[in-house]
């Protein structure tokens, strides 16, 4: 079972990979997605400035607005556009403008308000003067316009007219594929009956905002309706119909969730979509020349070549109308741009293909090649098998461009070849871990006995496992819990193991990450060293810095456990640097990793100092002396028991210089020099800063006649 493992984790690490494609999450769409965009950047679709049919944009652009008036044009200007274009020959003339209000600017509409005192002088000449909307009625009345509708899922909608085109789908109803919508936001009834078609002209971005795909027929109440484009095209081409594919066995695997629409025809013109009729969106990069100024039309400086036999679709590009949508290409396009590429599209049959079965030939396809890799893996060894992940990853990608370069077939090469490395990495990882299987069983089990850096020592270099030593410059850390005994005495076993466990644990894990090798641990009291077994430069500030944080912490759990009713006391803590022994010390039934020398026996001492003198921490000069940004103020010279040679110790300030440190060390350079003032300067310290321990301690000392810095400590 051992050997069969990493094969049978493989496979289940397959699995899991297989469904997370058939659930096909926001975050794989989008590197889909971002992929074919890149597709699309790298080949865009190529523009034809002379097709058959030519598709054109009568742009209400900024200029326009200027010359013409605000937004929006008022509906006599709309009247004359199409009458100009049906002039001109033009095969059929959508509006990209929602028609939904009446003309605020037309004669009837500024009469209605209008105080009603004062409409009867001016209604016999609003009677004679051309209503603005009966005027455009007019205009689309004379044939081959389509107008523009918005579908909506609820609220106050407008009915809609039937359909002027019939579906044909030989192989069942197709309904139940398209996006459904209960109403939509019409232009006016007079407009809509007079219109030779209308269309949906919103647009549905994916989940990152870009517009990829549109569809093409959708239903609102039961009833099929198209796009503007589309429908545009059927007016251009005079068909009644539009014929829908849906694949015979429906989706491949029955993995698909999107229905089994394959495409449809309008006319004589195939369109390939996905399962939900929607087609995806092939773009040029934007034309000057399939863009016609409105004024320049109106002004008459527009050349009747220019739209003879052409689809035209009359929109905005004006920036301060918002209709602007980010396409694949980069950047923002005029939705009217989009609806013109579509119809160009529909026209050139030039498609993005991605059909119904495409997800699950997908995850058919990413079974076969993990397999494939798999097989392959198990045959050859470490190097082969990374120039089998390198060969089907690049294969995939490549597959995929050319697909997408030769016929416009988008394959996800992306998916795929992220199981693969995944598949890849579970089985080298797994094959290769049973090597480590002793490495990692020592390691684990002795980190529960010595310091974590030994246990690496010993791993990495095995000739560490000798007895004898050297002598080596290392820092100590020396802790114990203030009346340890005391709480003994009064703690249930229940109570104490706990939460001795827990002081410990954390002390230790503060020692091990800053790369303390422990000493011992005798009952609440731990010693650490550094700069052993593992050289370490810094190994003073490991120390004062470990140091500074067991102190933060116990001072917190002190605080904690007291206002839980235990009795826990203050941490003292004793840093210093010296010279020592170090090694493996005993004989050869049991050894033991650790150090020897004087330095030990002081900083214990320091530690213990701690209690005589009020503070938490006591650093001796020479650990101050290695740390370059140390801060802190002097204690004294101690002279410890058991010493000839009094040294130098000081209290670190974790939180920086504050007026009571910078009054002490006033203080105290006037001891030090034996100035006469220095008593005075103690007495006013005392004063001002009444919870300073040192500041108390040296104002005692030289009440009893003691005037220098010299400490002498006759307990341990």
């Amino acid at each position: 079972m051992k050997r069969l493992f990493p094969i049978w984790l493989t496979l289940a690490v397959l699995f899991g990979a297989v469904m997370l494609r058939a659930q096909d999450p926001v975050f794989l769409s989008t590197l889909r997605h971002a992929l074919f965009d890149a597709y699309q950047r790298w080949k865009p679709r190529p523009y034809q400035p002379s097709p058959p049919i030519p598709v054109r944009i009568v742009d209400i652009d900024e200029e326009s607005l200027s010359r013409l008036g605000q937004w929006p044009l008022p509906r006599n200007l709309q009247a004359e556009i199409v009458e100009r274009l049906r002039d001109m020959g033009a095969k059929a003339i959508a509006f990209d403008i929602l028609f939904a209000e009446p003309d605020r600017s037309s004669p009837s509409s500024i009469l209605s308000r209008l105080p009603e005192t004062e409409r009867p002088a001016f209604q016999s000449l609003i009677d004679r003067l051309p209503d603005h909307d009966a005027e455009l009625e007019r205009a689309v009345a004379g044939g081959r316009v389509v107008l523009g509708f918005s579908p909506a899922d609820s609220g106050e909608v407008d009915p809609l007219p039937p359909p002027r085109f019939r579906i044909v789908a030989p192989r069942g109803d197709p309904r139940p594929h398209f996006l459904r919508f209960d109403g939509a936001v019409t232009a006016l009834p007079a407009l809509v009956a007079a219109a030779g078609g209308v269309g949906a002209q919103d647009f549905w971005p994916e989940t990152d905002g870009v517009v990829r795909r549109f569809p093409l027929l959708l239903t609102i109440g039961g009833e099929v309706y198209p796009s503007l484009a589309a429908e545009a095209v059927r007016v251009a081409l005079g068909v009644d119909e539009i014929s829908v594919r849906i694949s015979a066995s429906g989706p491949f695997l029955g993995l698909d969730g999107e229905g089994a629409i394959s495409g449809l025809r309008i006319g004589a013109h195939p369109v390939f979509t996905d399962g939900r009729g929607r087609l995806w969106l092939h773009f040029t990069p934007s034309r000057r020349e399939r863009y016609l100024p409105a004024w320049k039309l109106l002004a008459g400086e527009i050349s009747p070549e220019q739209i003879r036999n052409a689809i035209i679709f009359v929109g905005t590009s004006a920036k301060g109308l918002h209709d602007l949508r980010y396409i694949p290409l980069g950047g923002a396009m005029p939705g009217v741009e989009i609806q013109a590429q579509i119809a160009e599209q529909i026209l050139q049959r030039d498609y993005l293909i991605r059909p119904d079965w495409a997800d699950s030939a997908e995850i058919a396809f990413i079974g076969l090649l993990s397999f494939a890799v798999l097989a392959l893996m198990l045959r050859f060894g470490p190097l082969m098998s990374v120039l089998i992940w390198g060969l089907a990853t690049m294969g995939t990608f490549a597959q995929s461009l050319q697909l997408y370069s030769a016929t416009g077939l988008l394959f996800d090469p992306v998916f795929p070849a992220m199981t693969v490395l995944l598949v890849y990495i579970v089985m080298s990882v797994t094959r290769h871990a049973h090597s480590e299987g002793e490495r990692r069983w020592i390691r684990e089990a002795f980190k529960s006995y010595v310091s974590p850096n030994l246990v690496e020592e010993i791993i990495n270099h095995p000739a560490t496992l000798q007895l004898g030593g050297e002598r080596r410059e290392l820092s100590f850390v020396f802790t114990d819990l203030e009346d340890f005994t005391r709480l003994v005495e009064k703690a249930q076993p229940g109570e104490l193991i706990p939460l001795l466990n827990e002081y410990l644990n954390a002390m230790i894990r503060i020692g091990f990450r800053h790369g303390g090798t422990l000493d011992k641990i005798v009952g609440d009291a731990t010693a650490f060293f550094f700069n052993a077994p593992v050289p370490q430069a810094d190994h003073a500030e490991r120390a004062l810095a470990c140091a500074l944080e067991m102190d933060a912490f116990a001072s917190a759990f002190s605080r904690r456990k007291r206002t839980e009713g235990h009795a826990v006391g203050t941490t003292r803590i004793g840093v210093h640097t010296g010279s020592v022994i170090v090694g493996n010390m005993g004989g050869d039934i049991l050894f033991n990793y650790c150090a020897h020398g004087d330095a030990i026996n002081t900083a214990s001492r320091l530690e213990g100092a701690n209690k005589y003198l009020g503070t938490r921490i006591c650093v001796s000069g020479e650990t101050a002396g290695r740390c370059k940004r140390f801060l802190g103020r002097p204690v004294g010279n101690l002279l410890l028991k058991g010493k000839q040679d009094a040294i130098a110790a000081f209290e670190p300030l974790p939180d920086g210089e504050t007026e009571a440190s910078a009054a002490y060390r006033k203080a105290y350079a006037l001891l030090e020099s034996n100035s006469p003032d220095a008593f005075h300067a103690f007495v006013d310290l005392a004063e001002r800063f009444p919870d300073d321990p040192l500041a108390a301690l040296h104002l005692e000392r030289m009440r009893r006649g003691d005037r220098c810095v010299t400490i002498t400590l006759n307990d341990k």
